[in-house]
């Protein structure tokens, strides 16, 4: 495979890994939830192009099927559980606009790239 085979991505600060997968919750995050997180991604300025750009990801299971939905935000480390439409904009506004993270959200804090 040469290098202009390869797929390419817009540089983005960090990953949202987000569970749609059915065992956290029955339906895992909704069409619906993750068009409202995208919205307020958007709406935030975080979802395309810039700086502090967020690339959301859609994942089947991130092995933490009590209190779904889950997501995860890297490299921070940081894993947030029980993701309502409101949860998802107190962690965008808070965490990925404000630099501070939603603590009464968080279930797990992992190994982290950031400085």
């Amino acid at each position: 495979m040469t290098p202009r085979d390869k797929p390419q991505f817009d540089a983005y600060r960090r990953q949202l890994l987000i569970c749609v997968g059915p065992y956290c919750t029955e339906d895992g995050m909704t069409r619906q939830a993750l068009r409202h997180l995208a919205e307020q991604l958007d709406a935030a300025g975080l979802l395309y192009g810039g700086e502090a750009r967020v690339k959301p990801t859609r994942v089947h299971c991130l092995g933490a099927c009590s209190g779904g939905p889950i997501m995860c935000v890297q490299p921070d480390g940081v894993w947030y559980c029980e993701m309502t439409p409101q949860h998802v904009e107190q962690v965008i506004a808070e965490h990925l606009v404000g630099g501070r993270i939603v603590d009464e959200l968080v279930f797990h804090r992992g190994p982290t790239g950031a400085a």
